[in-house]
């Protein structure tokens, strides 16, 4: 038995919407390699000499490859500091931010999505406020500020900083999260006998693990990149990060391309890393939880 289509209804032609899909996913592979190729560059810069750097017909690959520039970052002793003295500081700093923020969004989204209390709303305002403030009209506050408690020239100061950028926004991002946990899975885990702590880690947790790990891949970004901020309240060589190693590579006489490009993939590849760890999370966390063991 067949159906007959409502009058005045058509059939989109096969080939139109086979075109529309061509047209999209073209529109996706151009997307991808623009947003690729500096990094692709960048990668291809730090392997080529000098003499195929500063080349007049440049090439995508290097025709010689070369380790020096590697070699230079990794145990030249930039400005008499070892490569893995930036390396660790930027670490810590990171960590230290994706840790504590986290931490601290998560259960002041719980509170927001969870419970009606006063100035809640302006409180929600208030963060989205705070995301529109241009980072660089803060500098000179946040120094007095830290000069005033003594964490200037510390690694403290400078995490205390970072988890305040990163605490908004990651709020904002798990607040939606926490609010699109169904109540009935806590009231049926509280009818199993599962205490409050025990329904937060057994229920809610794993439901907002997709939400944890995208504010954990923001914060830990905004804490491996940052530069201002860094620049401006260390003054210790021993405690750059290694945004700020990489200005030792430009100088008045020349901009040292082959250092800076090794240099600068070598600062890519734990953001990498880090995001390759985590992202398994964000599939697997969004039902994990929600079916009883």
């Amino acid at each position: 038995m067949t159906t007959r289509r409502p009058a005045g209804t058509r059939r989109r032609p096969p080939s139109r919407r086979l075109r529309r899909k061509i047209m999209l996913n073209a529109t996706g592979v151009l997307v991808f390699f623009l947003a690729i190729f500096p990094v692709f560059w960048m990668a291809s810069t730090a392997f080529k000499p000098n003499d195929e750097i500063f080349s007049t017909t440049p090439k995508p690959l290097p025709a010689h490859p070369t380790l020096d520039h590697f070699d230079v970052v990794l145990n030249g002793g930039i400005a008499e500091v070892s490569f893995w003295e930036y390396f660790r500081n930027s670490a810590v700093l990171a960590l230290v931010t994706v840790v504590a923020s986290s931490l601290l969004a998560l259960l002041a989204a719980v509170a927001v999505a969870r419970f009606r209390f006063r100035f809640r709303t302006t409180f929600l305002i208030m963060l989205l406020i705070v995301q529109m403030v241009p980072l660089e009209a803060l500098v000179i506050p946040l120094f007095l500020d830290l000069k005033q408690l003594d964490l200037l020239n510390s690694l403290s100061g400078l995490v205390i900083v970072y988890i305040g950028f990163a605490v908004p926004f990651a709020i904002w991002m798990l607040r939606s999260f926490v609010a699109a946990v169904p109540r009935e899975l806590e009231e049926a885990a509280a009818i199993d006998g599962a205490g409050p702590i025990r329904t937060f880690f057994r229920v809610m947790l794993p439901l907002v693990a997709p939400g944890l790990v995208a504010t954990s891949i923001f914060s830990f970004i905004t804490a491996w990149n940052e530069f201002i901020f860094a620049f401006t309240f260390l003054d210790d060589q021993n405690k750059y990060t290694l945004p700020i190693m990489l200005q030792f590579f430009f100088g008045r006489s020349g901009n040292a391309w082959g250092p800076i490009m090794a240099a600068s993939t070598l600062l890519t590849i734990p953001v990498i890393v880090f995001f390759l760890l985590v992202q398994r999370r964000m599939v697997s966390g969004l039902t994990a939880g929600a079916v009883k063991g």
